[in-house]
């Protein structure tokens, strides 16, 4: 899973069966330099079953895991998809554009 934020929907009139009434939104990863591992593909395409808007930040699963999120388990035509909005977060160090509010722990003064 990674962290990030929506900046686009798309539509696409010619696709597989697989995609058929899945709303597909465009995700821009926060931030890459905290994975130490192979660079992803950016921007990525997922689907989205909970109705992310523009701009709110999401967490993206991948895989079995995304497919599940789409209610499936078996082998389909999509390995993204939004399995969380993002209300707040704290991640130390995180640059103010990430937009987390005082990004300070929960119960914290």
């Amino acid at each position: 899973m990674f962290l990030g934020k929506v900046v686009g929907e798309l539509w696409a009139t010619q696709k597989v069966a697989d995609l058929e009434g899945k709303r597909l939104l465009v995700i821009e990863a926060l931030d890459e330099r905290r994975d130490p591992s192979a660079p992803k593909v950016t921007p990525v395409i997922a689907a989205d079953p909970i109705g992310a808007g523009i701009g709110e930040r999401v967490i993206v699963a991948f895989g079995k895991a995304a497919r599940v999120a789409l209610g499936g388990d078996g082998d389909y035509a999509y390995e993204a998809a939004v399995v969380g909005i993002v209300d707040n977060a704290y991640i130390p160090g995180a640059p103010a554009s990430w937009g987390f509010v005082d990004n300070e722990p929960e119960g914290d003064a």
